[in-house]
């Protein structure tokens, strides 16, 4: 394990985002799809790929919170430029359980 100072932590943007559209990633190499989440004022609504098609169907990510790491450099993946990082947990089949806040809290709410 590598250790890191709290100063490094607080660099990092983790926020949670209400999911407004998903859809599938057509041209993604692996099965994916295209997340559109809204984090609030400030942040506005930002895309990424996730590959969680094992587990949730499009239609049932809208209108559900996740948590996303804001603050990368924009990522090429295909044709698409991924803004923010889903976050997950791989299950114990390797399949990935999206990161989501217990109770529901303010799009843009930060990590703490």
């Amino acid at each position: 394990m590598t250790h890191i100072t709290w100063e490094d932590f607080e660099r990092v943007e983790i926020r949670v985002g209400t999911v407004v559209s998903a859809e599938v990633f057509a041209a993604a190499r692996i099965p994916a799809y295209v997340i559109h989440a809204d984090f609030g004022p400030g942040l506005g609504v930002l895309k990424s790929s996730a590959r969680v098609t094992d587990l949730y169907r499009p239609e049932e990510l809208v209108g559900r919170q996740i948590v996303g790491v804001v603050n990368f450099p924009p990522k090429q993946i295909g044709p698409l430029r991924s803004q923010f990082l889903v976050t997950g947990f791989p299950d114990a089949d390797g399949a990935i359980v999206l990161a989501a806040p217990e109770r529901p809290v303010p799009n843009g709410a930060r990590l703490t």
